[in-house]
C-alpha cells in the first residue's frame, strides 16, 4: 500500500524541480500531469484508478460520488502570453466528468475548474470542422467558461463546488 506521506513529499520535490527547472532552462519537465492528478484527488476526494482503465483517471466520492473523472493539468506561466490549451480529450472512451488543475509556475494549484461530459461535447462539437475538435482539444480559458469552480486556493483551499 502506497504512504501517503511519502507521495505527497515526492511531489513536494517534483514541484520544486520542475519549477527549477523551467526557471533555469525555460522548458517543461513534463511532470505537470502527475502533479495534477494528485492534487486533483487529494482536494477534491476522488480515488486514483492505479492503473487507469482508459477514459478516466479517478473514481470521485462524496459529491462526486461514482463518477468516472478524467483530470487534466496545465500550468499557466504568464495569463497575459497567448491562450493557453488543454491536452486532448479522451471523447471516445468513458467518462462523466473533467477536472482541469490550474497551476502556477510553482506548480501549485490555483484553482480546480470541473465540467460534465455533456458540456465539454458541446463545446468541442461547436468548433466541428476545425483541428482543435479534431484533436479534441480546447483552450483553457474556454473550459473554464463550460465549467464550475471546484476548489480555489483564495477561497482558502475549501471546494466551492461538487
Amino acid at each position: 500500500m502506497k504512504n501517503p506521506f511519502v507521495v505527497d513529499k515526492i511531489i513536494a520535490e517534483a514541484r520544486r524541480l520542475a519549477a527549477e527547472y523551467r526557471r533555469t532552462t525555460g522548458k517543461s519537465l513534463g511532470v505537470s500531469s502527475e502533479i495534477a492528478k494528485h492534487d486533483a484527488c487529494r482536494l477534491l476526494d476522488l480515488e486514483p484508478c492505479d492503473p487507469p482503465p482508459g477514459g478516466y483517471d479517478a473514481i470521485g466520492r462524496g459529491p462526486r460520488e461514482g463518477q468516472r473523472v478524467q483530470i487534466k493539468g496545465r500550468v499557466v506561466f504568464d495569463d497575459r502570453k497567448g491562450n493557453p490549451r488543454i491536452g486532448q480529450f479522451k471523447v471516445d472512451q468513458d467518462w462523466d466528468l473533467v477536472v482541469l488543475v490550474v497551476m502556477d509556475a510553482d506548480f501549485e494549484p490555483c484553482a480546480i475548474y470541473e465540467a460534465e461530459r455533456e458540456a465539454v461535447e458541446e463545446a468541442l462539437a461547436e468548433t466541428a470542422g476545425s483541428n482543435r475538435r479534431k484533436r479534441g482539444a480546447m483552450s483553457v480559458a474556454r473550459f473554464k467558461r463550460i465549467a464550475r469552480l471546484a476548489w480555489s486556493r483564495e477561497d482558502g483551499g475549501a471546494a466551492v463546488g461538487g
